[in-house]
């Protein structure tokens, strides 16, 4: 199993919010200095994440994006099943485009589809707040890579 970009970037854009104290507000600009990725990239999935009703951007010039939601109602397998596009392992899990010849025997698609279950499953027992449990800690690194990056 591997996540898209897209989905890794999602996740570290909730993470880099989860850091933040109660009200504080940070950028994309910032986000994507911290993390060295582009910035329009990051529009887009900040686009998305406040659609998704995960994030909320305030516009003005006070303004900036925050979580919309306490860390602990921030459900990581929720987050990465829709952040991917795409969850079929092999081409046999998309119904259209199949033109494997086993697919009517193979076994191997069965024991893929557990896989994947058992996978979303523990992902399904995280919450972003189970991520920031060592919350100084990141927000240290953060702080520390904004601050090498922006000298770059």
């Amino acid at each position: 199993m591997h996540l898209t970009t897209y989905t890794d970037y999602s996740l570290r854009v909730l993470l880099y919010l989860g850091t933040l104290e109660n009200d504080e507000k940070t950028s994309i600009k910032e986000i994507s200095q911290t993390y060295a990725v582009s910035e329009n990239h990051l529009s887009k999935i900040v686009y998305e994440l406040g659609k998704l009703g995960l994030i909320e951007t305030i516009r003005g010039r006070n303004g900036g994006i925050r979580l919309a939601k306490s860390p602990a109602e921030i459900n990581i397998g929720w987050v990465v099943r829709r952040t991917e596009e795409n969850l079929s392992l092999v081409e046999c899990f998309a119904g259209q485009g199949n033109r494997c010849v086993i697919t009517p025997a193979c076994q191997l698609k069965h024991i893929l589809h557990e896989a994947l279950q058992a996978f979303l499953q523990v992902l399904d027992s995280y919450t972003l707040a189970d991520l920031l449990v060592n919350k100084n800690e990141l927000k240290e690194l953060l702080i520390h890579t904004s601050d090498i990056n922006k000298s770059i």
